[in-house]
């Protein structure tokens, strides 16, 4: 079942085995919440100091395979260690300028799933969003 707890598994099993130099830095929670036709995640820091990864709660739906929800976990992480919305020093400006973050997914052996993803984006996701 997807639910909260699946999803803390899978960011911890992703940040041990794909980030693993990647200091925690401080406490991380990651949710499903929200329904976003455009946005699968986004992440912001919390006024305790938290970093919050949010999933796009239609991810939860069993129609959306498991790489899209690593995927997006995968490219909060890079957020997260490039600085953004987290204890570490930022490295960039802008979080997206240069396609840092893709460069970054490709560097870590993502590349054949951002090729997936949008596959996935362009043949099936808009109609899981409108079933929903």
């Amino acid at each position: 079942m997807r639910n909260d707890y699946w999803l803390a598994e899978r960011l911890n099993q992703i940040w041990m085995l794909l980030f693993p130099e990647v200091e925690r830095k401080n406490n991380v929670v990651i949710r499903f919440k929200g329904r976003w036709k455009n946005k699968f995640g986004h992440i912001k820091k919390l006024k305790n100091n938290d970093t919050e990864i949010i999933i796009n709660s239609m991810f939860k739906d069993i129609k959306v395979p498991e790489y899209i929800i690593d995927l997006t976990i995968a490219h909060e992480l890079v957020h997260y260690m490039h600085g953004f919305n987290s204890p570490h020093e930022k490295m960039f400006k802008h979080p997206h300028k240069g396609n840092i973050v893709d460069k970054e997914l490709v560097r870590r052996g993502f590349g054949h799933l951002l090729r997936k993803e949008k596959q996935f984006f362009r043949n099936e996701w808009i109609n899981i969003f409108n079933n929903n």
